[in-house]
């Protein structure tokens, strides 16, 4: 019997060695800027003052000499001011010497914190550019329809927020469960106690039945944790966990809804974007684009705790007296993925499907070159279609 949970630490520890190394690389990398940078500075400052030393110079040759007509008393007041002259040109070479300090440093201080504003407020390991809005769109490649059938195709560059290829990607398409990428972001940015308990109820079991959902397997009356219903809705899609995360956060389904509205709003996204539900029922007032999705799931890998829960291949639930051995679920998008040749790692991912959606997904990868790329399709006739169409987009559009 396979033990996934000793390939997954595996899979994990060999993520972080190439992570890792990418950061390395790309220390080195910024060093490399600051120092030209520096350098670069000190060559304006020093060819400045070199330039105002030779204007000065100049000036004081060109100093006109004493008439020779003129009495000697007047001779020598000339003369004590030519000889002035040097040194108030001096202390004003030393002025301009001292401005011209003044203002390449700060310049030097400012590029410096560009530099540094382009690494990621939430953590290091997520170095792409900052904000919610992505270039290029009219612009930005047509997805090959020899080798991608989804109907909405989307690649968007991080590192400069720009879509690098695309099809159909500003139109309102059905998210069906990739939904709960916005739902376990939600959660996070409410949840303080991981290891809290929340109790299943009937009205939960009842909901996942009853709209036919996936699930995580949770029983009605069983207690598990938060960190459960967060895994539970990411890896096997599960419903229940999904509506357990609502309940715990807002006490209703309809409550936490609204916050999952509030966000769409807060990313920029309610003018094309609304949802109905936490799970990804379909519903004609629940939609988004490809766009907005891209969004969505750039915000969620911002997140430490999304960005674990959304990497994680296999997970254990803890153990409960409905199941004293946990519930093994997992994520089997990036279990399949992770053997195809993508030009990196696709680390984050979340899939979707109902009647009216078709297959889709939402991944993120980091390449083997150390750059960032968002995928999102969706309406293609399976999952393993799905995974072929996001294989084919990384490999023929990233770098």
């Amino acid at each position: 019997m396979r033990d996934f949970e000793s390939e997954e630490r595996l899979r994990q520890q060999q993520r972080e060695m190439k992570r890792a190394k990418i950061r390395e690389m790309r220390r080195l990398r910024e060093r490399r800027k600051k120092m030209l940078l520096i350098a670069g500075a000190v060559v304006i400052i020093c060819l400045g003052v070199g330039g105002i030393r030779l204007l000065g110079n100049t000036a004081t040759k060109e100093e006109p000499s004493a008439q020779a007509s003129a009495q000697e008393d007047t001779e020598n007041m000339e003369a004590t001011d030519t000889e002035a002259a040097p040194s108030v040109q001096t202390a004003s070479a030393g002025d301009a010497e001292g401005e011209t300090a003044e203002e390449t440093a700060p310049n030097t201080e400012d590029a410096a914190e560009e530099e540094q504003e382009e690494e990621p407020a939430v953590n290091p390991d997520i170095p792409f550019a900052s904000g919610y809005t992505f270039e290029g769109a009219d612009s930005a490649a047509a997805v090959n329809a020899e080798t991608v059938l989804s109907t909405y195709a989307l690649l968007v560059d991080l590192d400069n927020n720009t879509v690098v290829a695309q099809r159909n990607a500003n139109d309102r398409m059905i998210p069906a469960s990739m939904t709960k990428i916005l739902t376990v972001l939600v959660a996070a940015e409410h949840v303080t106690d991981l290891d809290d308990t929340f109790t299943i109820t009937r009205e939960i079991t009842d909901y996942s039945y009853s709209n036919d959902c996936s699930a995580v397997g949770f029983g009605d009356g069983e207690t598990v944790t938060v960190r459960d219903l967060l895994y539970g809705t990411v890896l096997p899609s599960g419903a229940d966990a999904a509506a357990g995360l609502a309940f715990y956060v807002s006490g209703s389904l309809e409550g936490f809804v609204d916050l999952m509205n509030e966000k769409l709003d807060e990313l920029g996204l309610s003018d094309t974007a609304h949802f109905t539900n936490c799970v990804g029922l379909y519903d004609e007032n629940h939609y988004c684009t490809p766009y907005d999705m891209a969004v969505i799931l750039k915000a969620a890998v911002e997140n430490e705790l999304c960005r674990e829960v959304l990497s994680a291949h296999t997970y254990t639930t803890s153990p409960t007296e409905q199941h004293p051995e946990g519930i093994t679920i997992s994520n089997w998008f990036l279990r399949r993925i992770e053997d195809k040749e993508t030009n990196g790692e696709v680390v984050c991912a979340k899939t979707g499907y109902v009647a009216q959606s078709g297959s889709c997904a939402a991944s993120y990868e980091v390449t083997d070159s150390g750059k960032h790329y968002i995928c999102v399709t969706a309406d293609t006739y399976s999952s393993w279609r799905c995974i072929y169409d996001h294989v084919a987009i990384y490999q023929e559009y990233t770098e």
